[in-house]
């Protein structure tokens, strides 16, 4: 999820995306009084031998390619909400009930919104002559009449609501094609989608602090920006009313560009608003991403006022309007009478969108946890501490499985409920005081987080957790070889670690090797199984593996940080493609 903002705010002026970093303004509250007392020793006890075992069972015994065959392939993508989401959170459960985790289940965060899937959707150039374009629906949109051969008109992106009466009459009958003409999209004939690696000069970087704040390349935007959000909400509220006024008037359908020449990138930043999951905001036309180069070419076309029409097919199903969204939860029960009721958390995002089939973002990261897990039940590992695997939902659209279990299980949080913000969504809202910490909070140890594509881990952010910085780094001596080299105090935005940040819990996000997670495979049509690197995937679950075996065996928990609230950091990218125009 969290790079698709970093793209398209070079457009909008932003410097990268969301995260919520440091988020409390107040120091956030400790661990009880007796987790406190336990200090962390100086220097690790490393288990060097359970280090090979697991290095030999996750390289030469995997199963982390089956679990994408049948993920990727046979579920598919996997939209909040829907059937197929539905079913991966069963299988899912399944599959980490039959490696012997225990008390594998469902849990339930809330109420999401509508149910929807994509059957089908098709676009061919009919006038002035035939052609085959790329073409998906975007998410939520309603169903065409069946197949339908219309004419194209271009209208430009509409900024306020006094711009509508110039399109009053004229749109009947038409397929849309919408967009503002200085915003065509610019197809570069010269940009191949490249292989990104980070490399030595780039990790060493990482693994400094930016005494200026700056932590662009880890998607942090600049803090104490609250009418940034208010204005982008304000932007949807009124897409949603342009959608209205082109259904009022009788248009057929809304052609958008992709925004990612050479391949289709589908996702809400493309809907007419962004909350069409909402019965209360369903969108009202019926819309298709379709791709730069149709666009450009029937864009082209109208401006030398050559007649272009298409034939127009966008098939989709809606569900139950009131779906709940569900997290995955399993775990390997702890055995130290003293500690079992402590835990150590991994875990990813296992929602996608609905262009590919969420292989790289974030499917990737939810089947390297699972491997993790499978690695530790293979080897009947009796872990000190509890080892829990959560898969979320709802991370696409705002964080919310993962928001929604640290809210049921370890904090309160207090948002403003101010005016200003009725419009934005609560979990963006200001926070008028630190989070009113649960007692399972003291329970939670560390939650460890993957989610940046299919490469191979190369350290790990600690957020500004300075104290554990040395912990991670003995951790990873044995791992050197691996890749594992760099530990970074830096934040990094912006995905399910988030929230344990926001509660002044310690949750970390790997560093992990790019290859062509944002050239390619982020939120489009190559995010699929044949994009994935199975040696990386493989190291990804060894690593994890053995920070949750270090983590369940250590005599004290992780340090935490006293965490800065500033109230103005967000936890998620993504929503704010226009904020700067």
């Amino acid at each position: 999820m969290r790079r698709s903002f970093a793209r398209r705010a070079a457009v909008a002026g932003l410097s990268a995306s969301f995260a919520l970093t440091s988020n409390l303004g107040f120091a956030a509250e400790k661990p009880s009084e007796a987790a406190a007392k336990k200090t962390a020793s100086a220097v690790e006890t490393l288990d060097l031998e359970m280090y090979s075992r697991i290095r030999d069972e996750g390289f030469n015994h995997s199963r982390v390619m089956e679990y994408a065959g049948a993920l990727f392939d046979d579920i598919g993508p996997r939209l909040t909400g829907s059937p197929a989401m539905a079913r991966a959170n069963e299988w899912t459960r399944q599959q980490l009930q039959a490696m012997g985790c225990a008390n594998a289940h469902l849990e339930s965060w809330g109420e999401f919104g509508m149910a929807w899937t994509q059957i089908g959707a098709s676009l061919q150039m009919v006038k002035p002559g035939p052609a085959v374009f790329l073409a998906q629906a975007t998410p939520w949109s309603p169903a065409t009449a069946g197949a339908m051969t219309v004419d194209v008109i271009a209208v430009p992106g509409l900024k306020a609501e006094s711009e509508l009466a110039a399109w009053k009459g004229k749109l009947k009958g038409k397929a849309i094609l919408y967009g503002q003409a200085q915003e065509n999209p610019d197809v570069d004939p010269d940009k191949v989608p490249k292989m990104e690696h980070d490399d030595a000069e780039k990790l060493a970087k990482f693994a400094q602090y930016p005494l200026n704040g700056d932590m662009h390349e880890q998607y942090v935007l600049p803090t104490n920006q609250p009418d940034l959000f208010r204005k982008y909400f304000a932007q949807n509220a009124f897409k949603e009313k342009v959608a209205k006024f082109f259904a009022d008037e009788g248009a057929v359908a809304v052609l958008v560009p992709s925004g990612s020449g050479g391949v289709l990138h589908d996702d809400t930043n493309s809907s007419m608003g962004w909350f069409v999951y909402r019965p209360e905001h369903k969108q009202a036309i019926p819309e298709e991403v379709i791709a730069d180069e149709a666009w450009n070419r029937m864009s082209r076309l109208l401006g030398h006022k050559v007649p272009v029409s298409v034939n127009i097919a966008i098939a989709t199903q809606f569900g139950d309007e009131h779906a709940q969204g569900y997290d995955t939860i399993a775990e390997i029960p702890g055995t130290d009478p003293q500690l079992k009721d402590e835990v150590v958390m991994v875990g990813g995002h296992l929602d996608s969108w609905i262009a590919g089939t969420g292989a790289t973002d974030n499917g990737a990261g939810a089947i390297a946890a699972m491997e993790a897990m499978r690695i530790l039940n293979a080897l009947h590992v009796k872990p000190r501490r509890t080892i829990r695997i959560a898969l979320w939902s709802g991370e696409e659209e705002g964080i919310f499985g993962s928001l929604g279990y640290v809210a049921n299980h370890f904090a309160t949080f207090h948002y403003s409920g101010a005016k200003e913000d009725e419009d934005v969504p609560l979990f963006l809202q200001a926070m008028t005081a630190p989070p009113t910490l649960k007692p399972e909070a003291a329970k939670l140890d560390a939650y460890f987080n993957l989610d940046n594509g299919t490469g191979k881990l190369l350290g790990i952010y600690t957020e500004g957790n300075v104290g554990i910085g040395a912990i991670f780094q003995q951790w990873m001596e044995p791992l050197k070889d691996l890749g594992m080299t760099t530990v970074s105090a830096r934040n990094t935005g912006s995905t399910d670690h988030v929230p344990f940040q926001m509660a002044g819990l310690p949750g970390f996000q790997f560093i992990q090797d790019p290859r062509d997670y944002d050239s390619r495979t982020h939120h489009s049509n190559l995010d699929t199984y044949d994009h994935l690197s199975e040696p990386d995937l493989k190291q990804e679950a060894v690593v994890e593996a053995i920070f949750l075996y270090n983590a369940a065996m250590r005599d004290a928990m992780l340090p935490r940080p006293e965490l800065p609230f500033s109230g103005a950091s967000k936890p998620l990218e993504g929503l704010y493609p226009d904020a700067a125009k």
